[in-house]
C-alpha cells in the first residue's frame, strides 16, 4: 500500500503526508522506507523543513524546494552538472517558488 501511494503521487511525500492514509506508526514507516531505499525502489531526501521526503525511483531528475512554503516540485528540466566519476541520482534546488515570489511582489505594493 505504501509503495502504491508513492507510485501514484506526482511529488515526493513525507511521513506526515502519508500517515493519513496508512495505519502505520512512524518507526515502522521509516524501517520500511530504509528497506525500499536500500533496494533502490525509493529515493529519499531531507528538505529545508527537516522532514525526509520519499518518491519511487525513476529517471534522475531535479527537485525545487521552496524555503518559504516548503512546497516541493519535481522539475522536468535537468540542470547541467558535469561531475566526472560521479553518478547523480537526485538534484535539489532551494529558493523561493513562483507562488511565494508572486505573493512577495504583491505584499510590497
Amino acid at each position: 500500500m505504501l509503495l502504491n501511494i508513492l507510485f501514484q503521487s506526482a511529488k515526493p511525500l513525507c511521513y506526515e503526508e502519508l500517515k493519513k492514509e496508512l495505519a502505520m506508526d512512524k518507526t515502522t514507516f521509516y524501517r520500511n522506507m530504509t528497506t525500499f531505499e536500500d533496494a533502490g525502489i525509493v529515493n529519499g531526501f531531507e528538505s529545508e523543513d527537516k522532514k525526509r521526503y520519499f518518491e519511487i525511483s525513476k529517471t534522475p531528475h531535479a527537485h525545487f524546494v521552496c524555503k518559504k512554503c516548503y512546497e516541493i516540485e519535481c522539475l522536468n528540466e535537468i540542470p547541467i552538472v558535469n561531475m566526472i566519476g560521479y553518478e547523480v541520482d537526485n538534484f535539489i534546488l532551494n529558493g523561493i517558488c513562483k507562488s511565494c515570489n508572486i505573493q512577495k511582489k504583491h505584499d510590497v505594493r
